[in-house]
């Protein structure tokens, strides 16, 4: 090997780099399910593709810590869950009928919130004439018994 064959494989490398991170991307993306399945089919056809599935989710901690699917929650949480269509009147449509649902679903969580405080205050106002209830025949029969001992 000679130094002039070093240019010619760098794209070579890079491209088999790039292979690799958009697998590495497109797992992490389904989750830790996805890498699991990955490793069992790896095991199934030749043992040792399994072998380095495992080692490789050991190594970069992918078992452990809870990182997969990291991107793809970030992205939700952030109100980027899906991609553009190419199609711009699509995905303004999209994009209106996604604004109209999150309005949809923080009324009717409003409306959940203002049913629960008026359950809560109903309760309360119970417990209030309830407990007043209770002081007025505590009253009444600590009347009575005065008057029945004079």
């Amino acid at each position: 090997m000679s130094t002039t064959d070093a240019p010619a494989r760098a794209p070579a490398l890079a491209e088999a780099q790039g292979w690799f991170s958009r697998a590495e991307a497109w797992l992490d993306a389904r989750g830790k399910a996805a890498w699991i399945v990955a490793m069992i089919l790896g095991f199934i056809l030749f043992w040792p593709i399994g072998l380095a599935f495992l080692a490789y989710m050991i190594w970069s901690k992918r078992m452990f810590n809870g990182s997969c699917g990291h991107a793809r929650n970030h992205y939700r949480a952030h109100g980027h869950a899906f991609r553009s269509s190419g199609n711009t009147a699509f995905d303004a449509y999209k994009a209106e009928t996604l604004r109209r649902l999150e309005d949809e679903q923080h009324a009717f969580e409003e409306f959940l919130k203002r049913l629960r405080e008026a359950k809560d205050k109903r309760e309360f106002d119970e417990f209030l004439e309830d407990r007043a209830r209770q002081r007025r025949a505590a009253e009444a029969s600590s009347g009575d018994d005065s008057t029945a001992w004079a």
